[in-house]
């Protein structure tokens, strides 16, 4: 699938400097392209929606991370396979900015989710996903565990 099928905006960043009721910060990725083929990848052989057990989000920079205007690719892929389900492109410092956001939430939130994410195809809800891990990779592939949302007790 094309990364221009998709488009990613995100909430929640300010709602701890605002000093509103904690919520958890998160990617709204909407899809424009055929819808069967977003439909097919984010179900399991028997046509069930994954899990968000069943998926992992991450960010891979395409430029130095500290770079000016710096820049990467979201992914959600399936735990299991690997096999990537969606790439979008996204701009590196809304993303830093939301792991903060989520950070903040985990600060004065009691909840288990750090942060949501929910797929449109079209605009329309298909899924969304309450998640507590977020990994960032550098452009070589190598992980950021300083960036990334990594929750305690997880080995990776």
């Amino acid at each position: 699938m094309r990364r221009d099928y998709f488009s990613l905006d995100v909430t929640g960043l300010d709602r701890v400097a605002e000093d509103k009721p904690p919520t958890p910060p998160a990617l709204l990725i909407d899809f424009d392209g055929p819808a069967s083929m977003l439909q097919e990848r984010i179900t399991d052989g028997s046509a069930e929606l994954l899990d968000a057990s069943e998926i992992d989000v991450s960010f891979r920079f395409l430029t130095d991370v500290d770079a000016t205007e710096a820049n990467g690719v979201v992914s959600v892929s399936d735990r299991v396979t690997g096999q990537f389900i969606l790439e979008l492109n996204a701009d590196a410092e809304t993303i830093l900015a939301f792991v903060t956001a989520a950070r903040e939430f985990e600060q004065h939130a009691e909840e288990e989710t750090l942060y949501r994410v929910v797929i449109s195809i079209d605009g329309e809800e298909t899924v969304a996903y309450d998640k507590r891990m977020f990994l960032l990779y550098n452009q070589s592939g190598n992980l950021l565990r300083n960036h990334s949302l990594i929750p305690s007790g997880v080995e990776l």
